[in-house]
């Protein structure tokens, strides 16, 4: 699904989507109704998505396995992503000899409005940080696009002194705004489209979606704030 290339692959950045891959036709998939008409195409399919986070979940586990970890959920986009790859270790834990003894908890951020990331990042939530002194922390998040948001994130942490921090990240953008951002672990590499779906949103819609889908121009318009 990822298109062809003649290089080796790189494992670290995931599956990687190239910007000719046209897509599955949104005909071969069941879909809200009532998104009819506001999608281009299905991205990735919500097999593939659970999937791949099942492989991300045997990575990071052989990695720091046997830890006691804090694992941050980056809302709200984050939400599906955490909550499958949690599960996954949990499974893990039940059936192998490697272990994580897991909290979660959240923090929201809001950068987007419409289509267009706002200049300032708002961080909401989150309990009380200093707990995180000297424990591993693992973030959960959907997406990294520019790298801004979560170098910003992971500033705000340095003060309270966790022993290791490692980002997750479901998606990552090839923009050329990026400012070479790398997560620890990416799902997928995609093209600099705005996606929809798997709990990623257009002003709060579309988290319903179970597809990681490319919401079209009428989509916008119909949703715009």
């Amino acid at each position: 699904m990822a298109g062809s290339s003649e290089e080796a692959p790189d494992c670290g950045r995931g599956v990687v989507i190239m910007d000719s891959w046209p897509g599955y036709d949104l005909n071969l998939f069941t879909y809200p109704q009532h998104y009819y008409g506001d999608l281009d195409y299905v991205l990735i399919p919500h097999g593939v998505i659970v999937d791949r986070i099942e492989r991300l979940a045997k990575d990071i586990m052989k990695d720091i396995g046997y830890s006691d970890i804090m694992v941050l959920c980056v809302l709200k986009g984050g939400y599906k992503f955490c909550a499958d790859l949690v599960e996954h270790f949990m499974n893990i834990s039940r059936n192998s000899d490697r272990f994580i003894s897991m909290k979660v908890d959240f923090i929201r951020l809001k950068s987007y409005r419409n289509d267009r990331s706002m200049e300032e990042m708002q961080i909401i939530g989150g309990d009380d940080l200093s707990k995180l002194a000297g424990k591993p922390v693992l973030f959960a998040k959907d997406i990294v696009g520019t790298g801004q948001t979560m170098r910003a994130l992971l500033s705000s942490l340095e003060k309270y002194k966790p022993n290791m921090v490692k980002v997750a990240s479901l998606l990552v953008k090839r923009t050329p705004r990026s400012d070479g951002f790398r997560p620890d672990y990416a799902g997928f590499e995609i093209p600099n489209l705005f996606v929809v779906g798997y709990a990623l949103d257009y002003n709060e819609y579309f988290r319903d979606l179970n597809h990681i889908c490319v919401i079209n121009e009428h989509g916008k318009e119909k949703y715009r704030v």
